[in-house]
């Protein structure tokens, strides 16, 4: 399985990076225990079961808009299989017109049989994630663990996705996609 995700400015990772640290300080799950070189705060915007040259050369055409704007928005918690608390990114014309671009890129090949529904621009909730586990719990209250809620550092981070990346879950490996400055 490979994915397409959107990396955010330096200022904002540090952001996201501090929540990790809090949530595992307090003795939550967090991402921060995930010790993969590859973990990095990130934004799916589409899984694949495989990504070609041709189809790469596609998603860099459509990357080619980034930076984009970034604004996270309050905590969101996903059930299922697995439990997952993260950050809610808004949904802005810009991001949303690059992740019909992915989509379609993807969609259009001879691959796009293998994309995620959950990612499907109709079904797409854009977040980056803070913690996750099978049995993981998180106050209903964040108890300042977000910026915004209350007893946490102030501000919500706005930032820009400044990159984007493929993850290849074969062989746990990142490539660089969209420009290259």
């Amino acid at each position: 399985m490979h994915s397409v995700e959107l990396l955010p400015d330096e200022a904002t990772e540090r952001a996201v990076r501090e929540v990790w640290s809090r949530l595992a300080q307090a003795g939550l799950p967090s991402q921060a225990a995930h010790r993969h070189p590859t973990n990095r705060p990130h934004l799916t915007l589409a899984t694949t079961d495989a990504l070609t040259p041709g189809v790469r050369a596609r998603l860099d055409e459509a990357l080619a808009v980034l930076p984009v704007p970034l604004v996270l928005q309050g905590a969101v918690r996903f059930t299922g299989r697995t439990r997952v608390l993260a950050w809610a990114v808004r949904r802005d014309d810009a991001l949303l017109r690059l992740h019909e671009a992915v989509w379609r890129a993807l969609r259009d090949t001879p691959a796009g049989g293998g994309l995620n529904p959950l990612h499907d621009p109709a079904r797409w909730s854009p977040h980056i994630t803070l913690g996750r586990g099978r049995d993981a719990v998180w106050p209903v209250a964040d108890d300042g663990l977000l910026p915004g809620t209350p007893g946490a550092p102030p501000g919500v981070p706005a930032g820009r996705w400044v990159g984007a990346r493929t993850y290849d879950s074969a062989t746990r490996t990142t490539a660089r996609l969209g420009p290259r400055t």
